[in-house]
């Protein structure tokens, strides 16, 4: 599918990653904003807007060295024009 329905399925809860990526186990998701009134006091942690960040914690590899990390993610124009998005 292309990248405009890939981000119509994070908005609907959806996990997607693209085939061409190499190492299998990464993906992206949507993490939704909080608003600054949380529990726990908690207003220093909190994102206030929806941002998609990148899973590789899951990621399957031979390197030991590669990164298994969550962090906030940036779509190439590789991966705005690519075809090839899948829901996990």
């Amino acid at each position: 599918m292309n990248f405009g329905k890939a981000i119509e399925a994070l908005k609907q809860g959806y996990k997607v990653a693209r085939k061409g990526w190499n190492g299998k186990g990464i993906f992206i998701a949507l993490k939704k904003g909080e608003t600054l009134d949380t529990p726990n006091n908690r207003f220093d942690e909190v994102m206030t807007h929806d941002f998609i960040y990148i899973d590789t914690t899951g990621l399957q590899t031979s390197n030991p060295d590669a990164p298994k990390d969550r962090v906030p993610w940036l779509a190439s124009q590789t991966d705005m024009l690519a075809q090839d998005w899948k829901i996990l």
